[in-house]
């Protein structure tokens, strides 16, 4: 196995980005995207108010 020196500061940010990532993870990408088309929807006036 090879050895990478990075320093701390590089270390450090790459846990945060790894964090994020992780978080980003979790996310229902089809829920949102069902949302988004909801708000197209609703901007363009195709959705009809029911009583």
């Amino acid at each position: 196995m090879e050895m990478v020196n990075i320093s701390k500061e590089e270390y450090e940010r790459m846990k945060i980005q790894l964090s994020r990532l992780r978080e980003l993870e979790k996310i229902d990408f089809d829920l949102v995207r069902q949302f988004k088309n909801s708000l197209e929807d609703l901007k363009s006036g195709k959705v009809k108010k029911v009583a």
